[in-house]
């Protein structure tokens, strides 16, 4: 029997690449996971630049290239392991509202989030910077009410089936406390990271991502 590719997925604890992680394990697929100190900079150097120049995580080095960006990398993932079920493959609505939802995380949500760490990427008078970190809790909070309120259909994310969603959603609402925002503000999401953490494959992989 020939056996699927390899995969190698670059991440880094505590990093937003830990739902790229947690998708392979419920896929059951073959991988490595490598991690990448961010505190130390191995992000910048060039063995690392090398495979993703964006000097970001993750990164997913397959049998015909390398991938990057959560959504990009939980699509391929339930694109190559359709009997996980992780995705509504045969049904291009429902994947394309699961694209939506994946892609608001990482374009909205996860930018919100790293004005509190990052500011230095958007501005560089201190004054702003500050200004910048201040209005996390508000608009990390606000996107949050948008998720409870009108895009999460529970008991999963897409409604009664799991999905790539499913631990892209967990892994960001890990860091609310961190944003100086509660969990338990939003019911539904609260109730959605319990259960998660119940998961075989988030019980695996949850302590590679602490630090």
């Amino acid at each position: 029997m020939q056996r699927d590719p390899m995969l190698k997925l670059f991440y880094a604890p505590n990093s937003c690449a830990m739902a790229s992680h947690i998708a392979l394990e419920e896929a059951g697929a073959a991988y490595e996971a490598v991690k990448v100190d961010l505190v130390a900079g191995d992000q910048r150097k060039p063995d690392y630049l090398a495979i993703n120049p964006k000097g970001r995580v993750p990164a997913l080095v397959t049998d015909r290239g390398i991938l990057t960006e959560n959504p990009a990398i939980l699509a391929f993932v339930a694109q190559t392991h359709p009997g996980a079920g992780l995705a509504p493959l045969d049904d291009a609505y429902e994947f394309g509202r699961i694209q939506s939802f994946n892609s608001y995380l990482c374009s909205t949500v996860h930018v919100a989030h790293a004005h509190r760490m990052r500011a230095y990427r958007w501005a560089d008078d201190p004054a702003a910077m500050a200004e910048m970190r201040r209005k996390v809790p508000q608009n990390v909070g606000e996107c949050f009410d948008l998720i409870e309120n009108e895009l999460f259909k529970g008991p999963w994310v897409m409604g009664e089936r799991y999905s790539i969603s499913d631990p892209y959603l967990f892994t960001l609402s890990g860091w609310l406390k961190g944003d100086d925002v509660e969990l338990a503000r939003f019911p539904k999401i609260h109730d959605h990271y319990r259960r998660m953490q119940q998961r075989p494959a988030v019980a695996s992989v949850l302590p590679l991502h602490q630090r």
